[in-house]
């Protein structure tokens, strides 16, 4: 089996490739929505958050405190490298135990989509990367209206990410998702490609 990681900056559209991949019937693994869920629902997890953040951490529902979280987080980056060498482990137990089922049922090819994909190195657990592309201006706006942030706040988040050209560079296809060019024929085309390469063996 081949696995493609998904990357790209915030407003990217990194979402949008997905769910043009799982129409086509592609395993996708969204490691974004799955370490949210690991948060909850990971009892290991669950209690390193707590010695990190406090008891504060979760409500009383059970559900993460997810503007305390962000708050610390992202104001301090000690605690934010604390976070995720919490988080990222955990989420890389859950991809390795979904590779074997996605095996199980006889797929060839299966992608993983992550915002911080190398950042976290996450990559080295992929046979090859598609970075997804757009301009910046383009990628705030659609963050703005989103997620009804300011300007500034996802200029911040932005920041803490690599560069695009970085991304691009260590790449071994791009998909541009400008509002310009049609996404879907770029997306089909990235499957036609890697699907040789995992029949290739």
């Amino acid at each position: 089996m081949k696995v493609i990681g998904i990357t790209g900056g915030i407003g990217s559209g990194k979402s949008m490739v997905s769910m043009i991949l799982r129409k086509t019937g592609a395993p996708v693994y969204d490691a974004d929505s799955r370490a949210k869920y690991l948060m909850v629902h990971d009892p290991a997890l669950r209690s390193g958050i707590v010695e990190l953040f406090g008891s504060d951490s979760y409500t009383s529902e059970g559900e993460l405190n997810r503007s305390l979280i962000s708050a610390r987080a992202f104001s301090d980056p000690g605690i934010l490298t604390q976070l995720n060498a919490l988080v990222h482990p955990a989420t890389g137990r859950d991809f390795f135990d979904w590779i074997e089922l996605q095996k199980s049922e006889g797929h060839l090819l299966a992608f993983k989509e992550a915002a911080i994909l190398f950042e976290s190195g996450a990559y080295l657990a992929c046979d090859a990367v598609i970075t997804v592309y757009a301009p910046s201006r383009t990628r705030v706006e659609r963050v703005i209206v989103r997620d009804k942030v300011a300007a500034d706040a996802v200029m911040a988040r932005m920041a803490r990410q690599w560069p695009e050209q970085q991304k691009i560079q260590r790449s071994d296809w791009m998909i541009i998702n400008d509002g310009r060019q049609a996404l879907i024929p770029q997306v089909l085309k990235a499957i036609a490609h890697f699907s040789i390469l995992a029949t290739d063996i």
